[in-house]
């Protein structure tokens, strides 16, 4: 069966709660507040994209992009997280998928690029980088990382919605 990406639909809102919640439970690095985070950036109406997974009618994996704001005052940029995809159907490139999809989609629709706080050495195959000058306070820097769309990075802080503090 093929897999599916396409964007989330009304009636999706429980299954992407239970698969981010599954998918999260037993990462080392999770506060284990992503499917909090999703609902309450989905609440302000803030998931400028939020994709799903699907195969054979089962959605396995989530992607969800939100604006973030940079203290220089760029415009257009976006944080991607969380993703989630369900421990089962893991390592079978499900995230890569996802993840594939929704930076074309985003660099079609004029976003100027993307941050996310993630591992370089995964992240690091789509084209992000660590970038000077560019940072998310209170987190390990060579873990933030950007894929400018264009041209040029802004310089300043990021600051992700407020949804990102949500804990349910």
């Amino acid at each position: 069966m093929p897999l599916v990406i396409r964007p989330e639909c009304q009636g999706d809102e429980e299954t992407i709660g239970n698969l981010t919640r599954q998918a999260f439970a037993t990462h080392p690095h999770s506060s284990h507040t992503e499917h909090f985070i999703v609902e309450a950036l989905r609440k302000a109406d803030a998931l400028a994209l939020s994709l799903v997974a699907e195969q054979a009618g089962q959605v396995l994996g989530h992607i969800a992009f939100s604006p973030v704001t940079v203290s220089n005052g760029a415009p257009g940029w976006l944080g991607l997280g969380p993703v989630s995809v369900l421990p089962p159907a893991q390592r079978r490139g499900i995230g890569r998928a996802l993840i594939k999809r929704g930076l074309s989609l985003l660099r079609a629709s004029g976003a100027a690029g993307c941050v996310l706080l993630g591992e370089p050495s995964f992240y690091g195959r789509f084209g992000f980088a660590h970038t000077p000058g560019l940072v998310l306070p209170g987190v390990p820097q060579a873990f933030f990382l950007a894929l400018p769309f264009g041209s040029g990075t802004p310089q300043g802080e990021v600051a992700y919605h407020a949804a990102f503090s949500a804990e349910g």
